[in-house]
């Protein structure tokens, strides 16, 4: 698996005043982090700084601790059920930064008292004098594991990759326009963020096309419905062969996404997964960002809680269609938000009530008795066309544009509401709460709240699409088809 680390951008502001001195010497200081694990990544997500307090650590050119320090924070730590980083600084430095001999010696010198004390390696980090970071995970035989990035979430993303693991990838005749909108060092990071889009329908669909043409490498789509005749109106660029080849909207969103890429190598990736299951929560914990396209209270949550406890941002964004009795529209709302420590949560900014949650787990949902009940108010409306999904879409975009690019260093616009009938945006003033339970779980990683389990719905669809996929009939159609797309990208 490979290793990467996370921090807030509030806790790396409060590294940074202490790391980087006035003076211009080397600092230290050590913190907490809890590990996050996904199928192919385990990050560490660094929660909490412990500061020195006089006699310590020494500032003399090169910094060092003490064992007394050491042994207090790998305590404090281990009573925690987290793992302690050490943290030194490299003011004239910028960018991903390599070990000193000194560096090496004094971390490898505390990397076994600290996997004695805590159970979990030493993770070391060097600061840059430009603010970038580098990251390493001490195993057992006192060999260090360097990470691929350093990823630092708030209302811009700001991640430092390392450079020999993850090179920039080539850019290539197709993005010229595109790189002429931001620059090559911003695409040069872009195309490096690993974005996952969950649900793809209308909305989803069209944002993981259009994140593949940007010339983002890896893209990732995970949903686990099947194609339906119900969806052609609105999923554009999916067929009637789709339907009959009893196609997955992941499938469907695969292909579209290769046609479109514009990377030399690009990365597409399908997840047939919700990410209610273990499963689809640990293959979303491998992505750097997360583009949310779902409308239900369970997933939701997931999401959620995932933005906080791990670090990984959620876009999200949906719409909602007002109808007057007789059929004609009333109204169309649409409203995208970034969610990450230092942004309300879904639940703070009513875009999800925490009792659904339950409710949506225990299949109530899917109960008609239950909709037409307590949930009528609160079921999210079938309503949906092409022409306003493209609306949604384009929002969450702007979104995602605000967090990675920062035009103008301005970053994400916090919570967006716009409403059709007045042609109205408005800019949503929610304030941050701060007995929020899932913001009190930022950066728990592996220790979140305990949100995922079997998924009936993601089950029988999954199962209903595997006995129409294997008649006869349909089996051979989707053979041939494999081999017409085989021979088309060639």
């Amino acid at each position: 698996m490979s290793f990467s680390a996370a921090m807030p951008a509030s806790l790396h502001q409060q590294l940074a005043d202490h790391l980087l001195r006035a003076d211009g010497q080397e600092d230290v200081c050590l913190a907490t982090y809890a590990p996050s694990t996904g199928t192919t990544r385990t990050s560490a997500v660094i929660g909490r700084a412990v500061l020195p307090v006089p006699g310590e650590r020494a500032v003399h050119g090169n910094a060092s601790f003490t064992g007394s320090y050491v042994v207090r924070a790998a305590r404090e730590a281990a009573s925690a059920g987290r793992g302690v980083a050490a943290l030194h600084s490299h003011p004239g430095g910028s960018g991903w930064q390599d070990m000193s001999v000194p560096d090496y010696d004094t971390e490898r010198s505390y990397a076994l008292l600290i996997r004695e004390i805590t159970g979990l390696p030493l993770v070391g980090m060097t600061m840059a004098g430009d603010g970038s970071w580098s990251c390493r995970r001490w195993d057992p035989s006192g060999t260090p594991e360097h990470g691929e990035s350093v990823r630092v979430p708030g209302s811009c993303f700001r991640v430092t990759w390392n450079d020999r693991l993850l090179p920039p990838p080539a850019m290539t005749g197709s993005q010229a326009r595109t790189v002429s909108a931001w620059g090559e060092t911003a695409q040069a990071s872009l195309a490096r963020i690993r974005v996952l889009v969950i649900g793809t329908g209308s909305v989803g669909l069209d944002v993981a096309q259009r994140l593949t043409a940007t010339g983002i490498v890896q893209v990732g789509a995970m949903d686990f419905d099947t194609m339906e005749i119900i969806n052609r109106d609105r999923m554009i660029g999916a067929t009637m062969a789709d339907v009959r080849l009893a196609r997955s909207k992941a499938e469907v969103a695969g292909r579209l996404m290769r046609l479109a890429a514009t990377a030399r190598k690009p990365s597409i990736r399908t997840h047939d997964l919700s990410v209610c299951e273990p499963e689809g929560l640990a293959a979303a914990l491998d992505y750097d960002i997360i583009i949310s396209c779902v409308d239900r209270p369970w997933a939701r949550g997931v999401l959620n809680s995932l933005a906080y406890a791990d670090l990984v941002p959620v876009l999200d964004g949906g719409i909602g269609i007002d109808t007057f009795d007789d059929g004609t529209m009333r109204n169309a709302v649409w409203r995208s938000h970034l969610i990450t420590p230092g942004q309300p949560c879904l639940v703070c900014n009513r875009q999800l009530d925490p009792a659904h949650i339950q409710a949506d787990k225990l299949g109530l949902f899917d109960d008609p008795s239950y909709i037409r009940g307590p949930a009528a108010s609160t079921q999210p409306r079938k309503q949906n066309v092409a022409a306003l999904a493209a609306s949604v879409s384009a929002s969450l975009l702007a979104q995602f544009t605000s967090l990675t690019v920062a035009p103008a260093g301005m970053g994400s616009p916090g919570p967006l509401r716009y409403a059709l009938s007045t042609h109205t945006l408005a800019h949503l003033d929610i304030p941050l709460k701060p007995n929020c339970p899932f913001e009190t779980q930022t950066a728990a990683g592996d220790d979140r709240i305990p949100l995922t389990g079997i998924h009936n719905a993601a089950r029988k669809a999954r199962e209903e699409r595997h006995a129409r996929q294997s008649q006869p009939a349909v089996r051979l159609r989707r053979q041939l088809a494999a081999i017409g797309d085989w021979l088309s990208s060639r």
